[in-house]
């Protein structure tokens, strides 16, 4: 498995169709809805757009996130959240 110099395993996708995608290197989940997902990752911020959205599966340990729906935009940023996110706010 790769690793970054933190030990985290490596931001990767993996996309099924459209309809679920397996993510790795999530280091926070700053918003989701139905329609939007924010994401803190490895690379950057991570917004995801389209309907039905869902997180199907979050590990904190291994820093992986499981959404199914049907996705239409993956769209990376390297600005910082404006708010703290859904796993800073539980564990925080």
């Amino acid at each position: 498995m790769n690793e970054d110099k933190k030990g985290n395993a490596a931001h990767r996708l993996t996309m099924e169709g459209r309809e679920k995608l397996t993510i790795s290197g999530v280091e926070d989940v700053i918003s989701f809805d139905e329609h939007e997902i924010l994401l803190d990752t490895l690379e950057g911020t991570l917004l995801l757009r389209g309907e039905g959205l869902h997180i199907n599966k979050l590990s904190v340990e291994s820093g992986e996130l499981q959404i199914e729906g049907l996705i239409d935009t993956l769209e990376y940023s390297d600005s910082a959240p404006s708010r703290p996110g859904l796993l800073s706010r539980i564990f925080g």
